[in-house]
Order: C-alpha cells, then sequence, then structure tokens
C-alpha cells in the first residue's frame, strides 16, 4: 500500500527505521509507533518507498 501523503510517507520511515534497530522504538511518537505496532517490515518498507512528487502534505 503506497502512502497517500508525505506525513504518511515519514511516518512509516520512521518505524521502519525502528523495525530494523537504527533508532529506539522509545523514540517513536504518534502514527510512527502505531505504524511500527501494527505493520510488518514489508509493508513499511512499500509505504517508505513511495514517492513524495505530487503528495500533499498530510491527508
Amino acid at each position: 500500500m503506497p502512502a497517500k501523503s508525505k506525513a504518511q510517507q515519514m511516518a512509516a520511515g520512521a518505524a521502519l527505521s525502528a523495525k530494523r534497530g537504527d533508532q529506539k522504538v522509545g523514540n517513536l511518537k504518534g502514527a510512527s509507533k502505531s505504524m511500527y505496532e501494527s505493520m510488518d517490515k514489508k509493508e513499511l518498507e512499500k509505504m517508505a518507498s513511495t514517492s513524495r512528487k505530487g503528495k500533499p502534505g498530510h491527508a
């Protein structure tokens, strides 16, 4: 599922970073924390890799 906004894409990137162990889970807030808990690594990779071009800031 591709991201629908820049904010969603960035939150997915933060959650993916925590899944990979590059960042502490305790640093996550809001949407990124929810994504970390509810999505697997493959889903997060797909959402985080979505191009930002033409996406609204928030959806």
